[in-house]
């Protein structure tokens, strides 16, 4: 699937692609309608479709993802709203072995989230990504998303990756596209990011399942290997 001896950097998405993106599914979906249905005096249905229109006039935006923007817009503490759930938080039960994989082969591995800092936060509170990946990005640093690509050309600045030895992981295959136009070579997509939810088909990119058919090709290549074939370029 991949040729992982050309790879020596990895970026990782969080939700969908390390956590189950069932957490977000019920808070956006389900969990704030109910508050926001509350609030206003509304019915569910009605509350669904309100924040429904909005969530879709803001795909994809910087405003999408920022709690802070959302907290202000409908005068709800959603960082709050989403403690009140956050017992659904939880990775994705084939990552703790697939991160511990890429670690002990010596690969450069950095999340890059367009989470909010205060999700992302929230997210390392409830799991252990934090005692897997020492490089933990929000997009919100930069002020763009991974669909744009300015924050491609930030990341690339500021960590000093090749490209073309570098392996991206998402469930977005819209971020996908974004990361292959900047010219980011190793793209997988994530076929089932809701435990919840069945498993996609997806032909544009290599998709996985589990990320344990992948151990024993990441495991095959030593930190020394890859050491001699940066050296060798």
């Amino acid at each position: 699937m991949l040729n992982w001896r050309q790879i020596d950097t990895v970026l990782l998405d969080m939700d969908g692609t390390l956590l189950d993106l069932h957490f977000d599914n019920h808070f956006w979906l389900e969990h704030l309608p109910k508050r926001w249905a509350e609030l206003s005096g509304i019915s569910m249905v009605e509350a669904k479709k309100q924040l429904e229109a909005q969530y879709q006039e803001l795909n994809g935006k910087i405003e999408w993802y920022c709690l802070d923007y959302w907290s202000q817009r409908l005068s709800l503490p959603i960082t709050e709203l989403k403690r009140e759930v956050m017992d659904k938080i939880q990775m994705r039960a084939d990552t703790p072995a697939f991160l511990t994989a890429l670690k002990n082969s010596g690969r450069k591995v950095i999340l890059v989230t367009n989470a909010h800092p205060d999700s992302l936060s929230l997210k390392i509170e409830r799991t252990e990504l934090a005692s897997y990946i020492d490089t933990l990005v929000s997009t919100h640093e930069f002020g763009v998303t991974k669909e744009q690509q300015e924050l491609w050309q930030q990341l690339q600045q500021r960590f000093g990756f090749d490209p073309k030895r570098t392996l991206f992981v998402d469930d977005s295959l819209p971020i996908l596209q974004s990361a292959q136009r900047f010219g980011i070579a190793h793209l997988l997509a994530v076929a089932n990011p809701d435990s919840q939810k069945p498993s996609r088909a997806i032909t544009e990119f290599p998709a996985v399942e589990d990320y344990s058919v992948l151990l024993t090709e990441i495991q095959a290549t030593s930190p020394n290997e890859l050491k001699l074939q940066r050296d060798d370029q």
